[in-house]
């Protein structure tokens, strides 16, 4: 397997596979002659419509903001939760080292 299909976050294009009702695609694909289109670019464009439509509804900003606020407090509960163990990030510096680094030189020294 390569890294591009291991590592969803890589950049560039994204296949999918949709279903449509015979019909539906038959609209589709006449739309597409007669605009001499490709399905595919239909497609495209009606997913653009899409994506501005719902990027300007004020209802599912909010729900987004709200999103944010959660992903936040969780990681200030991390973060805390970090502290508690092995305190500040400053206290690592200063004594030379990350968590990991102290408990394996402890971990020696107790040998």
């Amino acid at each position: 397997m390569s890294t591009m299909e291991t590592e969803p976050s890589q950049p560039g294009p994204k296949t999918l596979a949709i279903r449509l009702a015979h019909e539906k695609h038959a609209q589709l694909s006449l739309i597409a002659k007669l605009k001499r289109h490709t399905i595919t670019d239909e497609i495209r464009e009606a997913i653009e419509a899409h994506l501005a439509a719902n990027m300007a509804n004020p209802e599912l900003a909010a729900q987004a903001q709200d999103v944010l606020a959660d992903i936040e407090r969780d990681a200030e509960a991390r973060r805390e939760g970090i502290t508690a163990l092995f305190g500040t990030a400053q206290a690592a510096k200063e004594s030379g080292g990350s968590a990991r680094g102290r408990r394996s030189s402890e971990g020696s020294s107790a040998s």
